[in-house]
């Protein structure tokens, strides 16, 4: 209940906003929305910190698309919920904003069983919940 709470479109000024994706959004449970699905490629990357994360950049073009719903579907400071695939490993991150874009972290669950390094070029597939 709680996590329906936090993540509840009511009282949203664009709770009702009709959006039309064409055919990369797979229908919803009636009341649940759409699911937005964007397909890209791009260079996996390091940054190192006190612990090393993955990220994947989002090219400009996906990322302008997932900036029409970002208000939607943010749940602050610009962080965007998604389930990310990378071959055959699925997993729930969210997108950081980063200089006008989007970063999607590699979690270990994704790199490690598709035996991804720094460099690789990864094809990523995010659904998005709108």
């Amino acid at each position: 209940a709680d996590y329906r709470r936090r993540h509840s479109r009511r009282g949203r000024k664009d709770a009702g906003a009709s959006l039309d994706f064409g055919d990369e959004v797979a229908p919803r449970r009636e009341g649940f929305g759409a699911i937005m699905r964007i397909q890209f490629t791009g260079d996996m990357f390091e940054w190192r910190g006190p612990s090393p994360f993955y990220f994947v950049r989002v090219p400009e073009t996906e990322a302008a698309r997932i900036a029409e719903v970002a208000s939607m579907v943010t749940y602050g400071w610009g962080v965007i919920p998604v389930t990310v695939s990378v071959g055959a490993t699925t997993a729930t991150t969210s997108l950081f904003p980063k200089d006008g874009g989007y970063l999607v972290p590699i979690k270990n669950s994704v790199r490690l069983p598709e035996k991804l390094s720094v460099g690789d070029i990864v094809e990523v597939t995010l659904s998005i919940a709108v």
